[in-house]
């Protein structure tokens, strides 16, 4: 391996890293800005099969009801992400966007567009990145299995571990919660284990 080479996979994890930060940095940044407005920019999330709003499907992970919501999307974000992060900038934003777009098409397609409240049908949508945070685990969960790699099969145990019963919890309805996300996120994970597997390129 020439010094080049070596040296670009030196600096491989610090360019993930950074990205992995930039992305929290600027839901943060939204977060403030959308306090600052009352909130309004909520509902620019996901709008359930709904045409003339489907970019939604891209900007409802950046979009967060609260401070507390954030912050509860942000710590599992970091953890996960950072394990991602340290194999390169580039397979961090491949896994990312392939989350975001098919966990979130699936989230549009299964959600409900409305729920009824006192006997009045009132409009939903959904926001926030625990969509991502599922996509994120679902791709370290299956990582190994494509991979057919221990050290990734044991990082994959151990965010069972660390993270499985709180993932699990969330799968169960709950009012306010999107488990359509949580799902669809997942099952985009899982996705992306095979679809971005060294081993399936190699095949290639």
């Amino acid at each position: 391996m020439d010094a080049a080479s070596l040296n670009s996979r030196r600096r491989r994890p610090l360019e993930g890293l950074l990205l992995l930060a930039a992305l929290v940095a600027f839901m943060w940044l939204v977060e403030v800005l959308n306090t600052l407005d009352a909130n309004r920019l909520d509902t620019d999330g996901l709008h359930a099969r709904d045409l003339g709003r489907s970019w939604g499907i891209l900007t409802a992970p950046f979009i967060h009801a609260s401070f507390q919501h954030l912050l509860a999307n942000s710590v599992p974000l970091l953890f996960m992400g950072s394990i991602i992060a340290v194999r390169g900038a580039g397979l961090l934003a491949r896994v990312t966007l392939f989350v975001i777009v098919v966990g979130g098409i699936g989230t549009w397609l299964i959600s409900p567009g409305s729920v009824t409240i006192a006997g009045h049908s009132v409009p939903v949508f959904t926001i926030g990145a625990s969509g991502v945070v599922f996509g994120y685990a679902g791709y370290l969960l299956a990582r190994g299995l494509f991979e057919r790699s221990a050290l990734d099969l044991f990082v994959g145990l151990v965010v069972g571990v660390v993270w499985g019963s709180a993932l699990a919890s969330s799968l169960v309805p709950h009012y306010g919660i999107s488990w359509q996300a949580h799902a669809c996120g997942a099952i985009a994970g899982l996705l992306a284990a095979y679809a971005f597997s060294d081993r399936r390129r190699a095949a290639r």
